[in-house]
């Protein structure tokens, strides 16, 4: 069974720095890429970064280039997404996914195999 756990959300001041973790298990993680969504109150689902399966390939939202920066560690299953200079627009429920294959463009991984539960980040003015 396939599992992708998120964890280091929390609640922080607007310019303060998270560092979110997905844990993967159940999947061969080294032949998915991997991405980060998030999903404000009353909005949909939107793409934040992505990298392909040996880290060569990584993709950002607009909205979050410069400030935010994804990796993942193969020998640990896990993706992180370390987010710095934090605003009250990044305030959304964080999800992992996790789609098998190579590209990990933000349309490829929109129709990812898996997600996890998500984890809360908040950041306040």
């Amino acid at each position: 069974q396939v599992q992708l756990v998120e964890s280091g959300g929390g609640l922080v001041q607007a310019g303060a720095s998270l560092r979110l973790s997905c844990a993967a298990s159940g999947l061969t993680f080294n032949m998915n890429a991997m991405a980060w969504f998030r999903q404000a109150p009353g909005k949909e689902r939107d793409f934040v970064a992505s990298i392909n399966w040996n880290s060569i390939s990584a993709y950002y939202a607009d909205s979050v280039k410069g400030r935010f920066t994804i990796s993942r560690d193969n020998a640990k299953a896990t993706v992180y997404l370390q987010m710095n200079n934090l605003k009250p627009e990044d305030t959304a429920i964080y999800f992992c996914a996790a789609r098998y294959g190579r590209s990990a463009t933000a349309q490829a991984m929109a129709d990812s195999d898996y997600w996890g539960q998500g984890t809360q980040v908040t950041v306040s003015s």
